[in-house]
């Protein structure tokens, strides 16, 4: 997937109107990810080679400890986009969308393990729904 597209894939997702917050919103996620997976070098440098050059240099920007929970994550993209809380959620989870359609099913595993369970949300993972014989009955 080429840069352009990336970006015109998470405007459409995010529902945002101009080209340039798509951009704010791709740099922002994916500086927080690289910061993120920073401990976990080898893959972070696996899954920037596997983007647009413009976008790998985003993953490998920033320096971080790469031990923080999801309300973190959320809230260092909420600061470096300059949005509240709820948007960045939203955003974070479009280029996290678009990001997933853009590796090979192999890296994003990679990526998947590396991260606790909790970033399913941001990762796009639907919860388990219990068996139907789980339930009790009335």
């Amino acid at each position: 997937m080429q840069y352009d597209e990336f970006i015109k894939r998470v405007q459409e997702r995010a529902n945002l109107e101009s080209l340039e917050e798509a951009v704010r919103a791709t740099e922002a996620t994916l500086e927080t990810l690289g910061e993120r997976l920073y401990l976990h070098r080898t893959e972070r440098r696996h899954l920037a080679s596997q983007l647009p050059k413009e976008l790998g240099e985003y993953l490998l920007k920033r320096q971080g400890d790469g031990h923080y929970l999801l309300e973190e994550f959320y809230n260092r993209v909420s600061a470096r986009m300059d949005v509240g809380y709820p948007h960045a959620v939203n955003r974070a989870q479009a280029v996290m969308a678009v990001l997933r359609a853009a590796v090979a099913s192999g890296e994003w595993e990679h990526i998947q393990s590396k991260l606790p369970d909790e970033y399913d949300e941001l990762l796009g993972e639907e919860p388990e729904i219990p068996e139907a014989s789980s339930y009790e009955t009335i």
